[in-house]
């Protein structure tokens, strides 16, 4: 896919800092996509976006849907989940920000218009595209023996830095933004999620959720956004028969995660295939362990 007329022609909804670092520069680089067009509310950020890579500015979603192939979303949930069900109608594959909807109702609407479209869709769950994370994974998986584990997302996101102004994660906070990375991560090393036995939000804004998963294990999952921690703190643990393992992060940046992302995007238009790991009914399933988490919490 090296010649632009053979390259995916890919729209970017967002301008904010994740579009502007990683999205726009990684599709515009990737040789099998194009940056065609970018919308986002403020009409002067998108424009900065698009100048910066030679794509065309969209009044709206609708102008942007008309001229590309493929719509890559990097908004807050419930934007993206009106819009991306549009996209997905209209015959135009999907590249999701997790968590994919504001709601369980939303997640499961746009899971269904991704299935009856037709379409490609891969969920941007950055870690589960670097190269340590899968071998490490692939790992653990034929090991097997495995009876609990644990995962730490510790930051603090939401006191200063590119996303701390963020409205919908000062209101929805780390179970909806780190929480899906968190929560694949175990149900990828311990298999699937099957119930929260227990979920808490502290005064402090620290978040502890325990699980079970298939097969009999449990772990527990401890993510804030409101601490003063630089750098900040993202590990998995799981221990059982073989010990204790770590999953090592070996600074895999998240461009580069990214591009990788793109690479199996481009391979399963390319092919026609719609079904992958990290496909949007793996951000359905996230989604329903968010809801059970939050309801549990407020229980």
């Amino acid at each position: 896919m090296g010649r632009v007329d053979e390259q995916l022609r890919v729209g970017l909804v967002g301008a904010g800092p994740w579009a502007t670092s990683v999205h726009a520069p990684g599709i515009a680089d990737h040789p099998g996509t194009r940056l065609a067009a970018v919308w986002a509310r403020r009409e002067d950020a998108a424009a900065e976006v698009a100048a910066a890579h030679g794509a065309a500015v969209a009044r709206t979603p609708e102008e942007l849907l008309a001229q590309v192939d493929a719509v890559a979303f990097a908004v807050p949930p419930e934007v993206q989940a009106g819009i991306a069900v549009e996209a997905a109608r209209s015959g135009k594959h999907v590249i999701l920000e997790k968590p994919i909807a504001g709601s369980l109702a939303d997640a499961e609407r746009l899971a269904r218009a991704v299935a009856d479209g037709g379409v490609a869709s891969l969920v941007v769950l950055t870690k589960r595209f670097a190269p340590e994370t899968q071998e490490q994974l692939a790992q653990l998986r034929e090991a097997g023996g495995w009876v609990g584990g644990s995962a730490r997302w510790l930051n603090g996101a939401l006191l200063g830095g590119p996303y701390s102004r963020s409205p919908w994660r000062h209101e929805r906070g780390p179970l909806d933004d780190v929480g899906p990375h968190a929560f694949d991560l175990l149900d990828a090393t311990l298999g699937t999620i099957t119930d929260v036995i227990a979920a808490n939000r502290s005064e402090h804004g620290v978040w502890q959720v325990v699980f079970r998963h298939e097969g009999g294990a449990t772990s527990v999952a401890t993510m804030t956004m409101s601490l003063p921690l630089n750098p900040g703190i993202a590990e998995v643990v799981v221990y059982g028969e073989h010990g204790h393992r770590v999953l090592a992060d070996r600074g895999t940046t998240a461009r580069q995660c990214f591009t990788n992302l793109l690479d199996d995007f481009v391979a399963m238009v390319d092919s026609g295939t719609t079904e992958h790991p990290l496909d949007v009914r793996r951000g359905l399933h996230l989604q329903r362990v968010i809801d059970l988490a939050r309801r549990k919490a407020e229980a």
